[in-house]
C-alpha cells in the first residue's frame, strides 16, 4: 500500500510571478513521474478560492480555498510577484498563512513570497534571502528578520526562502533531494533540461549579467579588459598604468563604480571564469588555475570556496552530471567559451554581496 502523499499547497494570489508557480510545481511533478514515493500532491490554493491573475495576466484556476484546506501538511509555499505587498497588507491571508505553517512540515516562500511570511512573523530571528532587488528593502521593513541577498536559497529551520523567480526551481529540487535524494534530483534536472543543480549558497546574481556596463568610461573600459585578460598580471599597479592614473584613483573609481577593490573584482572575475571553464571543459584544475589568473590550485581552492561555498571539485561535479555526457575538452569549445567570457565583459554592473568577500 502506498504511503499517503506528501500534501504541498502552493499560495498564489493576483499580480503573482507565473515562474513563481511554474517552477516548484513542475519539479514536483516530475519528480512524482520519475517515481517520487510517497509521490507529491500538489494544490494551488488561493484566499476564497478565486481564480487568480498573474503578472503577466495568465489567469489561473485553483484546487482549494485557504481557508477550507485542513490536516496535515508537508510544505506550505508562498509565491512572490508584484502584488506582494498588497497581500502582506491583506490580514487574512497572513493569518491562512500563519495556520497553514502550523500544520505544516515546511514552511516557504519563493522571491519577493518571503514579504508575507516576513510580515507573519514567520521570519523573525531568523535568515532569509528574497529577490535581490528587494532585500534590502525587506531588510528595512522588518529588521527582526536577517537578510542575506546573496544566496539561491536558504533553510532557516523548517522554513526556506529562495531568491528570485527561476531559483524556485532550485528551492524544489532541494526539496526532492532532502526527501528523496540526490539520484532522482538529478533525474529531475536533467528532465527539465536545467543543467545545474544549483547549490543554495551559489550566489544569485552572477557578476556577468548583473546589469549594465558601469557607465563611467574608464571603469568600463577596465572591466572589459579584465575580462578579456584573466590570465595576465591585473594587479591595482598594472591596472592603474593602463588607465593612466594613480593607484589611489584607480581604487576610488572602482569603489565608486563597482563597489568594490580592483583586487576584490577581479578576484570575482577569476573565479566565475574558473566556474565557466569547469562547467564547459575537462581541463585538470592546474590549467583552469593557470588559464584564469591563479598561481595555484589551492590559490584557486581558496577563491572558490569563499565565492561559492563549494570547491572546485565539488562544483564541477555538480554541473557536469548532464544527461548527454560529459563535457569534452575540444579546442573549439574552450575557444567559443572564452569568446563568451570576452563577450560577456560588456555586461559587468557591479559587486556587491557575497561577490564582495
Amino acid at each position: 500500500m502506498d504511503a499517503a502523499p506528501r500534501r504541498m499547497v502552493i499560495i498564489g494570489y493576483d499580480q503573482a510571478e507565473l515562474l513563481d508557480i511554474a517552477c516548484p510545481a513542475s519539479v514536483l511533478d516530475a519528480a512524482n513521474r520519475h517515481g517520487a514515493r510517497p509521490a507529491y500532491q500538489v494544490e494551488f490554493a488561493s484566499l476564497g478560492g478565486r481564480p487568480v491573475t498573474s503578472a503577466c495576466g495568465i489567469a489561473l484556476g485553483v484546487q482549494a480555498k485557504l481557508e477550507g484546506i485542513r490536516g496535515a501538511l508537508d510544505t506550505v509555499l508562498v509565491v512572490g510577484g508584484w502584488g506582494h505587498e498588497a497581500v502582506a497588507a491583506d490580514e487574512r491571508l497572513v493569518a491562512q498563512v500563519r495556520r497553514l505553517a502550523g500544520l505544516s512540515r515546511r514552511t516557504a516562500s519563493v522571491c519577493t513570497g518571503a514579504t508575507v511570511l516576513a510580515e507573519s512573523g514567520l521570519l523573525d530571528g531568523r535568515r532569509a534571502t528574497t529577490h535581490w532587488w528587494w532585500a534590502r528593502e525587506l531588510g528595512r521593513r522588518y529588521p527582526a528578520v536577517t537578510v542575506d541577498p546573496a544566496p539561491i536559497y536558504l533553510k532557516d529551520g523548517e522554513v526556506y526562502t529562495a531568491a528570485g523567480v527561476t531559483s524556485g526551481l532550485d528551492l524544489a529540487l532541494a526539496f526532492v533531494e532532502e526527501d528523496h535524494g540526490p539520484d532522482l534530483a538529478r533525474q529531475v534536472a536533467r528532465s527539465l533540461v536545467t543543467y545545474l543543480h544549483r547549490p543554495g549558497n551559489q550566489a544569485q546574481v552572477s557578476m556577468f549579467l548583473a546589469g549594465p556596463p558601469p557607465e563611467h568610461g574608464l571603469v568600463r573600459s577596465l572591466t572589459s579588459h579584465i575580462a578579456a585578460n584573466v590570465d595576465t598580471d591585473l594587479s591595482a599597479g598594472a591596472l592603474a598604468r593602463k588607465a593612466g592614473v594613480s593607484a589611489r584613483q584607480l581604487t576610488r573609481l572602482f569603489d565608486l563604480h563597482l563597489g568594490a577593490s580592483p583586487a576584490r573584482y577581479v578576484r570575482t572575475v577569476r573565479v566565475e571564469a574558473a566556474a565557466h571553464l569547469l562547467a564547459s571543459t575537462r581541463l585538470p584544475l592546474t590549467a583552469v588555475a593557470r588559464r584564469c589568473g591563479f598561481n595555484s590550485t589551492e590559490t584557486l581552492r581558496r577563491a572558490f570556496m569563499d565565492h561559492y561555498g563549494s570547491t572546485p571539485s565539488v562544483y564541477r561535479g555538480l554541473v557536469s552530471d548532464r544527461g548527454n555526457g560529459q563535457p569534452t575538452d575540444a579546442d573549439g569549445q574552450l575557444g567559443r567559451a572564452e569568446s563568451k567570457l570576452t563577450r560577456a565583459s560588456g555586461k559587468h554592473a557591479y559587486v556587491s554581496g557575497k561577490h564582495d568577500s
